[in-house]
């Protein structure tokens, strides 16, 4: 087994200046790769030991004196802290600490790196290059902390510091399943939402919005929340996904009942500097701009990312609608062609220091902003008693955001390996407008206009959302973990949306002061948890977990002065999860979890919003929370190069919160109309099963298959049994190909596939939307099978892999439409749209870096004393 550690090693240090280095590779020459000692020198009463001499030796075997010397590697004296760091130490051979102090006993203990755990890692075949993600684990397992040594009057040996790998690429922690994206060229140059569109058992559908087994997830960045779209982070700055499909206690228990997507930014690990520059356009006109540059060098840490996107979107459509209003039926078709121009901006920097050894203070500021100019053109066709009216809606509005973001972060580790603290508080808020014009021309049966009316729409608004959250960890003797934590958000949020009508034949506007939604309101979610991890006499792992939590809002009606508040009291929120390693290459889990999604204030005021004609929106002050519990049975098996992962799962969800459209009584116009509101069903259903498989089928191509076969029900009983939407089976699939070719080239292939499925529960806060959108009642239709396949084609070049081009087209065959059909009392409808079909894109890569920083170094550096040697 040793031996074939070592020639595993062997095999990824020899291709490391290609697989490890993210900023132009390693220097001239392949050496093995280093590892880094430190720890603190303390008294009896453990008080720090200042200016103690601490020396790192290893032992060698002189040929000339056929006897072992020791040879120095590392010297320095200790600082006014008692801290010593020992950076780029070999990792092979025997290593040995020795201090001595005036006053103090001397002290001298055995150091020694352990070679990763071969479990679940399948070495590289030859010519064939290790992933990055499992090298970089790897690397991980060589920092060790020796912790706090004390200088005593009698020596004392101390057990050899031992340091274990973590898992491997595709891996099933007990909550979270792991995905490294880095790989994926058809993102090159877009945006997050084109990240998710690669990921096993993720959907995007065609606005963008990502679904985890028909459902909307939770965005989280970095383990936190954000107010951050996925449309407004680069796909060029995310390093992996993790894919949280049945949340722990740790996590907060309100939101989304599908889950938590945590987008893991890439962070610059390495001693010196490095960057890359990203440029990109497509065919239609949009373009992109990414750079970054990290500078690390002793105890600080700095990065700076920007970007502009420039976007220009481009999409068709049509919808038909028939409906008995009242006893009167009509139907409308309507022709759709939409475009939307638009400009985004994002900005980053990070700073990083090492306090000590073990403390680390952190902080990172966003700044982001963007424009959007979205323009419809609509030719609608009205049918009512054998007569046909035209007309002729035309949209031009504007819309802009910036956002702004602040994280502070603190993380102590205590010498007890594993022990930590950590704070943090996280900022983001910002403001937005926005405005439209929407103009109705009206045509009789000669194409001649006879009537024009022109509705505008004046809007702006402000949010701010703060959380502070603290977490503990304490391991103990028996293997058993300890974790706990305490959380603090507070949203605010403001929306001033003033409409006025000037209708036809009419020379002026009129303010429609019952169609303007003016709030302010408050929102507050207080939390705490406790979590127990361990081994069951290493039968199975299990970690179990209890969340407390409790939330209030108020908020305020600014043209009436109706003021609405109501506080939930505090809930329990247990998880447990156990898992079980059936063998080397076997493991299987369970989980269950209960979770929680309140109403919130957009779904709680009973206003209507009329600031879109088209897409009328009421609240329904009497709605509940709804409370889901989920189950879920994983299986997972390694053997070579492939990975096999297997799950089960169901959840069900009481008062679930779902769009609803209805027919009521408008009362802007006294008419009889479809009014879109929200309702507590009485309950919902969604189980399935999910199967992953990744393989290097040759050195050449890696494999990754996703296939989720599920069923959902909503139980609208309550509402109206016969308009209730049947449970149906269906199946969602994605297929990724990599091939790597001679001459570096690699071509990626990939498609998926969505059948017939009911219409996801949408989870929409805000009010508005685009014409026709009481489509997405999740309650009342479903959305017809389609398919799409992206192609990709990269390029790399220069010395040392230093620059790529890659060119990709998205969707090929331009089959990705959408089709939505849904009913109701008094209504069908059928909706049909497509976005950005065969897009071209061409984006440039360019890495850049040092990993030596000379520049930065003092000439006292103990590096320099490397290779004396100790008689």
């Amino acid at each position: 087994m040793k031996r074939l550690i070592v020639i595993f090693l062997a095999a990824i240090f020899t291709v490391k200046s290609v697989a490890q280095m993210p900023a132009g590779g390693a220097p001239n020459g392949t050496k093995i790769p280093e590892g880094r000692v430190f720890g603190k020198v303390v008294d009896e009463q453990g008080k720090p030991v200042e200016f103690a001499s601490v020396v790192l030796l290893k032992t060698v075997f002189d040929n000339t004196t056929q006897q072992n010397k020791d040879v120095l590697v590392k010297a320095q004296n200790s600082e006014l802290n008692g801290d010593f760091n020992f950076p780029e130490v070999p990792i092979m051979g025997k290593l040995k600490l020795k201090i001595s102090s005036v006053g103090y006993k001397n002290f001298e203990m055995t150091v020694a790196f352990a070679m990763p755990k071969m479990d679940e890692m399948t070495p590289p075949k030859a010519g064939q290059q290790p992933d990055p993600v499992m090298l970089a684990k790897i690397m991980a397992g060589f920092e060790k902390d020796l912790g706090n040594l004390k200088l005593e009057s009698d020596t004392k040996t101390l057990d050899v510091v031992t340091v274990t790998a973590t898992k491997s690429l595709l891996e099933m922690d007990i909550d979270k399943k792991t995905f490294n994206v880095e790989k994926n060229i058809v993102t090159a140059g877009g945006t997050a939402v084109d990240i998710m569109r690669n990921i096993p058992a993720i959907q995007v559908d065609i606005d963008g919005n990502v679904k985890m087994r028909n459902a909307a997830p939770t965005i989280f960045i970095d383990g936190r929340p954000t107010t951050l779209s996925l449309d407004q982070i680069p796909a060029d700055a995310i390093e992996k996904v993790e894919v949280i499909t049945n949340p722990s206690a740790k996590y907060d228990a309100s939101g989304s009942m599908a889950g938590i997507l945590n987008i893991i930014l890439k962070k610059n690990k390495k001693s010196g500097y490095n960057g890359m520059v990203n440029v990109g356009a497509d065919r239609f006109g949009g373009s992109n701009v990414l750079g970054s540059i990290s500078v690390r060098q002793k105890k600080l840490s700095v990065t700076l990312m920007g970007m502009n996107m420039r976007m220009r979107n481009n999409t068709e459509g049509n919808s038909e609608r028939t409906s008995n209003l009242g006893g009167a039926s009509g139907s409308v078709e309507q022709d759709i062609h939409s475009k939307t121009k638009g400009m985004m901006t994002f900005g980053r920097l990070g700073v990083d220091y090492n306090v000590s050894n073990r403390t680390t203070l952190s902080a990172a500021g966003i700044l982001a902003g963007g424009k959007f100019r979205p323009s419809e053109d609509i030719w609608i066709t009205n049918t009512s008693g054998g007569n046909s009216t035209v007309s002729n809606r035309i949209s031009q509005s504007e819309r802009s955001f910036k956002p702004v973001g602040m994280q502070l972060g603190f993380k102590h580790n205590f010498p007890t390996a594993g022990e930590e603290l950590t704070a943090d508080f996280n900022y983001f808020g910002g403001e937005n407008a926005g405005n439209g014009i929407y103009t109705t021309h009206y045509y009789n049966q000669s194409n001649q206009i006879t009537g024009t009316q022109i509705q505008k729409n004046v809007g702006s608004g402000s949010n701010q959302f703060m959380t502070f959250q603290t977490d503990y960890v304490k391991p103990f003797k028996n293997e058993m973990t300890l974790e706990t934590g305490v959380r603090a958000q507070i949203n605010n949020l403001q929306n001033i949306n003033n409409n006025s009508l000037k209708a036809i034949g009419s020379e002026v506007y009129k303010n429609i002061s019952s169609a303007s939604v003016n709030f302010e309101s408050k929102n507050n979610v207080y939390a705490a948890y406790v979590s127990v991890s361990g081994k069951a006499k290493k039968l199975f792992s299990y970690k179990v977990g209890l969340r407390a939590e409790s939330s209030a809002y108020d908020g305020k009606l600014l043209n009436t002065g109706e003021k609405f508040s109501n506080s939930f009291p505090v809930s329990l929120f247990p998880s447990v999860f156990i898992s079980k390693n059936l063998s080397k290459t076997d493991q299987i889990q369970f989980s269950i979890t209960r979770r929680v999604n309140r109403p919130n204030f957009f779904q709680l005021i009973p206003f209507l919003d009329y600031s879109d004609s088209l897409n009328i929106t009421r609240g329904n002050a009497n709605l509940v929370p709804e409370f889901t519990t989920s189950g879920e049975v994983s299986y997972s098996k390694s053997k070579g190069s492939a990975t096999f992962l297997a799950s089960a799962y169901y959840k069900h969800t009481n008062n679930l919160i779902t769009r609803y459209l209805n027919q009521e009584i408008n009362p802007i116009s006294g008419k009889l109309d479809l009014i879109n509101t929200y309702i507590n069903a009485n309950s919902s259903i969604n189980y399935g099963t999910e199967f992953t498989y990744t393989n290097k089928l040759k050195k050449w191509w890696d494999f990754t298959a996703n296939v989720n076969f599920y069923n959902s029900k909503i139980n609208t009983d309550n509402v109206d049994k016969s308009v209730a939407t049947d449970a149906l089976w269906t199946v969602f699939g994605k297929l990724n190909n990599n091939f790597n070719l001679p001459k570096k080239w690699v071509i990626q292939l990939s498609g998926d596939y969505q059948g017939k499925t009911n219409l996801p529960v949408t989870q929409n806060q805000g009010f508005g939307g685009g014409p026709m959108m009481q489509a997405q009642s999740s309650s009342q239709g479903y959305i017809e099978p389609f398919y799409g396949v992206d192609l990709a084609i990269k390029k790399t070049f220069l010395k040392q892999d230093l620059a790529s081009l890659t060119l990709s087209v998205n969707d090929i065959l331009r089959t990705r439409g959408n089709r939505q059909v849904s009913s109701g009392e008094g209504f069908s409808q059928t909706y049909y749209r497509l976005t950005n079909p065969q897009i071209i894109k061409l984006n440039l890569s360019i890495r850049f870096g040092k990993m030596d920083m000379n520049l930065f170094k003092k000439n006292n550096n103990p590096s320099s004393m490397e290779g004396m040697q100790m008689q």
